[in-house]
């Protein structure tokens, strides 16, 4: 046999021992048929049913919020709220290769501090290296071939035609002179016609000798020719222009930095392969300037009229509880748009215009960027200071 007994099954050997139990038991049950802890139950319910209207109620504020174009008014100011997403003021910058190829090193790690010129990372580029050094090679030879041109022959060149020259006037004179005798004689009748052509061929050999050998000195020693000299010059600007290929082609290998900024993220490490492709963007790395940051905002058609530069603005964010950053309209766009900034919300409106708009905020900002935040822009600007 078993004993009901408040909230307490007790077995029915035990029951004597159990009688004092049973009697505080069922003190505490009078108690709460007294309604007294009724009443208490009653209160607190109502408490908790209180704080969750409450949160639902922030819940349901900050998803205004975040929904562009839905006009805030807290404490009577004039707001136009809407979802921001944070960004370097350069934007973010994804820097890639204009070579497909194999990375070879990067120089970097995320979060670190960069210069405009700085390299960040390298490709394979050992060929490249060795176009470079024959075509620079090349270029040489043609200055080389160019400085001859101008500046003549050397001094012992000049001599040696120089000597030709001399030895062959010497020896045309000597002809001359033997032929002038011999056509004494065969005027006189005293040697033959043989004799003399024989002694008028040589003078004419020698004649010719002594022709040859002064247009050669005249012109290892004289100036350059000028289609000689406009030759030289244009093979030479051949090889200067190939070496400005080879050169450029090097630098393509060479990722640098284009602004002085902050690495964002590294996409890809060494040894992997990277591709230039147009149609599928394949960065190596982002980066951006994170001294000064913006929020890029979007403000519903609605609500574009209201919208000026220079206007304050503040944004917040869940994660920074009611801490507000402060700021103010640096640009207004001039296009309406898609929505640009999600909050993935279920109800989120996407089947609105859009203005995108930046607000910039006060130097000394810390927050991370693709942060999503909730915008406030200001639109009465002497209320500001009653917002901070």
């Amino acid at each position: 046999m078993r004993v009901a007994s408040g909230s307490r099954i007790v077995p029915a050997r035990n029951i004597e021992s159990a009688k004092p139990v049973l009697h505080e038991r069922w003190t505490v049950a009078a108690i709460f048929d007294g309604g007294f802890v009724k009443k208490k139950l009653v209160v607190l319910s109502a408490v908790i049913l209180t704080v969750l209207i409450s949160m639902k109620l922030q819940s349901l504020t900050r998803h205004s919020a975040r929904n562009a174009g839905v006009a805030v008014q807290p404490a009577g100011l004039d707001l136009i709220a809407g979802p921001g997403s944070v960004e370097p003021i350069s934007e973010d910058i994804k820097l890639g290769s204009e070579l497909s190829g194999k990375l070879k090193s990067i120089n970097v790690a995320e979060g670190d501090v960069i210069h405009k010129g700085q390299v960040l990372a390298v490709l394979e580029n050992d060929d490249y290296l060795a176009e470079l050094a024959s075509a620079t090679a090349e270029m040489q030879a043609k200055e080389a071939m160019l400085h001859k041109v101008m500046n003549g022959a050397q001094r012992q060149e000049r001599s040696e035609a120089s000597e030709s020259a001399r030895a062959a006037n010497a020896v045309m004179e000597d002809a001359q002179a033997n032929l002038k005798r011999r056509q004494e004689l065969f005027a006189a009748g005293v040697i033959s016609r043989e004799e003399l052509e024989r002694y008028t061929k040589e003078y004419d050999v020698a004649k010719e000798q002594y022709q040859e050998d002064d247009d050669q000195y005249s012109l290892i020693n004289g100036s350059p020719r000028e289609e000689d000299v406009a030759f030289a010059q244009a093979e030479l600007q051949l090889a200067k222009a190939n070496v400005a290929e080879a050169q450029a082609k090097y630098e393509k290998t060479i990722i640098r930095s284009p602004i002085d900024g902050t690495v964002l993220r590294i996409n890809h490490r060494a040894g992997e392969s990277v591709s230039n492709m147009a149609d599928a963007a394949d960065p190596i790395l982002t980066i951006g300037n994170t001294k000064v940051l913006r929020v890029r905002v979007d403000i519903d058609e609605s609500d574009v009229d209201k919208v000026r530069m220079g206007q304050k603005a503040y944004v917040t964010a869940d994660a920074f509880g009611q801490q507000k950053f402060w700021g103010h309209v640096a640009q207004v766009g001039e296009l309406l748009g898609p929505k640009t900034v999600h909050t993935d919300e279920p109800t989120e409106r996407v089947d609105r215009k859009f203005l995108e708009a930046m607000v910039e905020l006060d130097p000394g900002a810390h927050l991370p960027i693709g942060l999503r935040v909730d915008s406030f822009i200001v639109v009465n600007g002497n209320q500001s200071a009653r917002l901070r």
